[in-house]
């Protein structure tokens, strides 16, 4: 492996730890509804759990109304009882083929809460992308040791993987941030 791959394996695996980052945090409760949210929940189809999304078209009535549209006649009892039994704290109501699924006010406490866990999450996205610049600098070192790559060569992959560290980092803060807006913003 070259220095020019360990700083593209870097780049990409920190590329994936913000995406897998931005994944979670849609997945974190605001004050407005997202289908994102239902992501999570696990249908009962035939004997074997699947993705809400695979069983029914979800999309947005307003901003606090999520409504499924289940693809199958049957699907509609199955579905509500999926979404009550998840620890989303929503409660579905049917009407017809319709499943509307009201978003309740968020209480100041349960915010703080929302804030804290999207924190935690960036938290944990920090980490990623600190442990893949751990692994490309000791790559990098091990080249050296095996004189595959001079020490001035290691210091500069170094540099450059510290500023995709740092670009990653202050991207990891910056939606962080719009997501906490985005939880307290009543």
């Amino acid at each position: 492996m070259s220095i020019e791959d360990i700083k593209h394996n870097a780049a990409t695996k920190m590329g994936l730890s913000i995406e897998a980052l931005k994944s979670n945090l849609a997945k974190v409760r605001t004050g407005r509804a997202n289908p994102a949210m239902l992501d999570s929940v696990q249908v009962d189809y035939y004997g074997s759990p699947v993705p809400l999304s695979q069983v029914a078209n979800l999309s947005l009535i307003d901003s606090r109304t999520i409504s499924i549209q289940p693809w199958e006649k049957g699907m509609g009892a199955k579905i509500e009882k999926a979404i009550r039994e998840s620890d989303l704290g929503l409660n579905p109501s049917s009407m017809g083929d319709l499943i509307r699924v009201p978003m309740p006010p968020m209480s100041e406490e349960r915010r703080k809460e929302m804030t804290k866990l999207a924190r935690n999450e960036g938290e944990a996205a920090k980490i990623a992308v600190r442990n893949l610049r751990r692994d490309a600098n000791e790559s990098v070192k091990k080249l050296v040791k095996d004189k595959e790559a001079s020490e001035d060569d290691q210091k500069r992959c170094e540099a450059d993987v510290q500023k995709f560290t740092d670009v990653r980092i202050n991207e990891v803060d910056a939606l962080v941030a719009a997501k906490e807006k985005d939880i307290l913003a009543v």
